[in-house]
């Protein structure tokens, strides 16, 4: 585990830091061509912290344009594998040695704990980036069953100029996501970021740039999401776009696509995951640092929180005890301060909207919080609500916690599947038997037993219903929807001899 500085070491480095401010295109760094700027903010202060490049179709045109030329050329594309991976293993390395400044960096940008982004974030975003790279060289292609006179090759091709929108909630980590199996596979990216978090990503920019990431390969254009998203969603010399982000921007990029290219799409988006406890559940106070890390990591701005705790009857008064003492332990306030868990929301238009169920929360059962601490800062929330409530039904993306008492195993099953979204959920109970039950029935792509979490790495990540479209992120499986499959059909009868 990383060693913490204090918060005055925090402070000093960031005192200290430089921003990348300008879209970064073709291998280097450049204006908006309109010459506007937006304004970056650090969240848990209201201080600005740079003006970034507000970008628009036009720079979204010559950034793909880059990427095209690079990918069509082969300087990336057509590369050995050991070369790209070598390049992207230079990048980790990189990465590694500038962790604490891009840790910093991202706690400024986003009102996130230094705690999550040292321990957590930054470790994992360099890790995904050398396990993409490793894989590049260890994806066999095929050969399907033959007769004696034909040989037929299933292989993997680079599908061309990739589109890649982040969203603001893991700026480092959704990028290692998309760019770790784009890059793999040999494509050329065109990279949104998150208005509200873009300086990590072009800090990283930097670094793949040092590392010997070609020009044109790694494209980052900034500004906001009609300006930039937009036109990359529907630019016809996009071959495909991976998408993070709320349910109702995903559907605008399946429009994109159908009125431009057809280009491909894949969708990660949003959630309101059960928490399933049920009456057999051993060592309630490890299920309550489950509950309570599922749902208030990251403040709870996380689309597989663990948002709905649904837990029978039986159990409910010992297990939420324990829950209001572990909450309790989590502390809101300076995100550079690393005995903090709780920092800020990532803007005033985020705080605002959570802000408004906290509101809606006070005519409910509150078991615990409920507070504004400070603009920004909202404490970790636990309220009881029936099935249907907004708090219960919507997706907050807050720190607030509901929960719901059923009276059976079939019930809380129900309650669990009863949303327009499948992403993740988690059950908890001692009877094995029982738990692999309920994991098979609950509708998410990810269910974890005993545990909150969304798998590592190695394990595919994306969801059922209205939480995702076209793929996975993580693993293997991240790295079909990069490439194209071809067959190739050999014919070995020999003609000239009558065979």
């Amino acid at each position: 585990m990383t060693d913490l500085l204090g918060t005055s070491e925090y402070k000093a480095i960031a005192a200290g830091l430089s921003f990348p401010t300008q879209a970064f295109i073709d291998g280097g760094f450049r204006p908006a061509l309109s010459g506007k700027t937006f304004t970056t903010t650090n969240p848990a202060t209201g201080e600005a912290l740079a003006e970034i490049a507000a970008c628009d179709a036009r720079d979204v045109d010559l950034a793909v344009a880059a990427a095209r030329a690079a990918f069509e050329d082969g300087r990336w594309s057509k590369l050995h594998p050991g070369e790209r991976k070598e390049t992207l293993l230079r990048l980790a390395a990189l990465m590694q040695e500038h962790a604490r400044d891009l840790a910093v960096l991202e706690s400024l940008d986003a009102g996130k704990t230094i705690f999550d982004c040292e321990t957590v974030d930054v470790p994992e975003t360099i890790h995904v980036i050398r396990w993409h790279a490793e894989l590049i060289d260890k994806i066999y292609d095929q050969v399907s069953p033959a007769s004696a006179s034909h040989i037929a090759m299933v292989v993997r091709e680079p599908v061309g100029v990739v589109g890649l929108v982040l969203p603001w909630n893991f700026p480092l980590l959704m990028l290692a996501w998309k760019i770790g199996p784009a890059l793999a596979a040999g494509c050329s990216v065109v990279l949104k970021p998150a208005a509200e978090t873009t300086l990590s990503t072009l800090r990283v920019a930097e670094l793949a740039a040092e590392a010997g990431l070609p020009a044109g390969v790694l494209n980052i254009v900034t500004g906001s999401g009609s300006a930039v998203g937009e036109p990359l969603g529907r630019h016809p010399d996009v071959d495909m776009v991976s998408f993070t982000g709320s349910t109702a921007t995903g559907r605008r990029f399946l429009n994109y696509s159908a009125d431009s290219n057809l280009k491909e799409v894949v969708l990660e988006l949003g959630g309101k995951n059960p928490c399933v406890v049920l009456d057999d559940a051993e060592d309630l106070e490890a299920v309550a640092a489950h509950v309570v890390n599922g749902a208030f990591w990251n403040m709870g701005q996380n689309c597989s929180a663990g948002s709905r705790l649904i837990v029978q009857r039986g159990i409910r008064d010992r297990l939420l005890d324990k829950v209001r003492a572990e909450a309790a332990t989590w502390l809101v306030g300076d995100p550079l301060d690393p005995a903090i868990r709780v920092g800020s929301l990532v803007s005033q238009a985020h705080f605002d909207k959570v802000a408004g169920y906290l509101e809606a929360a006070q005519s409910e059962n509150i078991l615990f919080g409920g507070r504004i601490v400070a603009p920004g800062f909202i404490e970790p929330t636990v309220v009881e609500t029936a099935r249907d409530s907004k708090l219960a039904v919507e997706e907050i993306f807050g720190p607030i916690l509901t929960v719901v008492v059923v009276d059976s195993v079939d019930e809380a099953i129900a309650v669990a599947n009863d949303t327009e979204y499948g992403l993740a959920a988690s059950i908890f109970s001692a009877n094995g038997r029982r738990a692999l039950r309920g994991a098979r029935a609950l509708r998410a792509g990810t269910v974890t037993v005993n545990s909150f979490g969304e798998g590592d790495v190695t394990t595919p990540f994306g969801g059922y219903k209205q939480s995702g479209f076209g793929g996975r992120d993580n693993s293997i499986h991240a790295h079909d929807q990069y490439t194209q499959l071809k067959t190739i059909w050999i014919d070995l009868t020999d003609h000239a001899a009558g065979d």
